[in-house]
């Protein structure tokens, strides 16, 4: 296989994880309304204005998807002439959703901003649901979203005046239902119906309504949370220090959930 080619298998383990590459899609207009599904964490940009757009990734990996992975091979082709280290999904988006693999209802995605991304707004102080699901939105929607966080008689007056997307307050889409949380309504929403993130969901639900006994791993997701909201004053520099334990978290749903680990039973001889 092409060293600038990756298939459908290797990109998916890479999918929500801190070292994916940037994943641009630049199906055509026809092609993307036909299907208007996303890859995770991937962004829209037009092939023909490449020349305006190619030096946002200078210093990014990047995989790009087409319909079917030709129009991709010129784009990625361009890219690597700039210097960007630049890869073709194989078979593009048909074969990516052949395979079975995980898509973001896009029609779901808020507004972007100019720069591209999306904006959302919280309370502030955030323990929990408020930073699962950045988490989640930056691993598989939108890895360039940005969130502010406010005091909670505030976060609609700065959804109005930012054009922000609120979440995690009482009356708004983005937010509990029934006995759920936000990070609940966000992968239902999003189509993020993974087996691991079902089950990351299950660890959050419980350490943020207050039911560690859901599964055994909620009272060590809460023990976590509340020492991180003890050790930040700003929201911020507690939510990208949160991320990587978020990542552990996932990491362990996908992978290691069969494994165990005990002290020896009996000492070498």
């Amino acid at each position: 296989m092409s060293c600038t080619l990756i298939t459908t298998s290797e990109l998916s383990r890479l999918i929500g994880l801190p070292q994916v590459p940037a994943i641009l899609d630049v199906r055509t207009d026809n092609d993307f309304h036909a299907d208007p599904r996303l890859l995770p964490a991937s962004q829209r940009m037009d092939f023909r204005a490449i020349a305006q757009w190619s030096a946002v990734h200078k210093d990014n990996s990047v995989v790009v998807v087409c319909h079917k992975g030709r129009l991709s091979q010129g784009t990625a082709a361009w890219l690597r002439h700039e210097g960007i280290d630049a890869e073709t999904l194989e078979g593009g988006f048909e074969a990516w959703k052949d395979n079975g693999e995980l898509l973001v209802h896009a029609e779901r995605l808020p507004p972007r901003d100019a720069k591209g991304g999306t904006l959302w707004v919280t309370r502030s102080r955030p323990k929990i649901d408020r930073i699962a699901c950045p988490w989640l939105i930056r691993r598989f929607v939108d890895p360039n979203a940005i969130f502010l966080f406010v005091s909670a008689s505030e976060v609609m007056n700065a959804a109005e005046r930012f054009n922000a997307t609120p979440f995690d307050i009482e009356g708004v889409f983005w937010s509990h239902r029934g006995d759920t949380c936000t990070f609940d309504t966000m992968i239902e929403e999003f189509g993020l119906r993974t087996q691991p993130l079902r089950h990351l969901a299950k660890i959050v639900r419980g350490a943020d309504t207050a039911r560690p006994d859901l599964i055994p791993e909620c009272a060590g997701l809460l023990a976590a949370s509340l020492g991180y909201s003890h050790m930040f004053k700003d929201d911020l520099p507690q939510l990208e220090a949160e991320m990587a334990l978020y990542d552990a978290f996932y990491r362990w749903c996908r992978d290691a959930r069969d494994e165990t680990h005990n002290w020896p039973s009996q000492k070498p001889n």
